[in-house]
């Protein structure tokens, strides 16, 4: 994967083969920031430009930069990997949502 970090930040970086381009967008982010350039130095700067800005325009708004997480996540999965993974953190002695929180952040890195 293509990733680039800068205050916090990260950003998943594409290359664009008919316009001959590196594209990238913030992640984890409410709002859509994105940047492009034609080689990686200047990918990186303006990526780091693009986080300044965000910040500042954020503040200038007098609005908080980053989409608050609430911790709760809904997803459905299969009954037989459901079944599995209910086992597995039974047999860790951990409840679903602790195993599952932990195997989560671990594959998040």
């Amino acid at each position: 994967m293509n990733v680039l970090e800068y205050k916090g930040y990260s950003a998943r970086i594409e290359f664009d083969a008919e316009d001959e381009i590196f594209v990238g967008h913030i992640a984890g982010i409410a709002d859509v920031v994105g940047f492009h350039a034609d080689s990686v130095a200047d990918l990186k700067t303006a990526f780091h430009e693009a986080v300044d800005d965000y910040l500042e325009t954020c503040e200038r708004l007098g609005r908080s930069p980053h989409r608050p997480y609430s911790g709760r996540v809904m997803f459905r999965i299969d009954p037989d990997v459901h079944a599995r993974a209910a086992k597995a953190a039974e047999l860790a002695g951990k409840s679903l949502n602790e195993w599952a929180g932990e195997i989560l952040a671990k594959a998040a890195g």
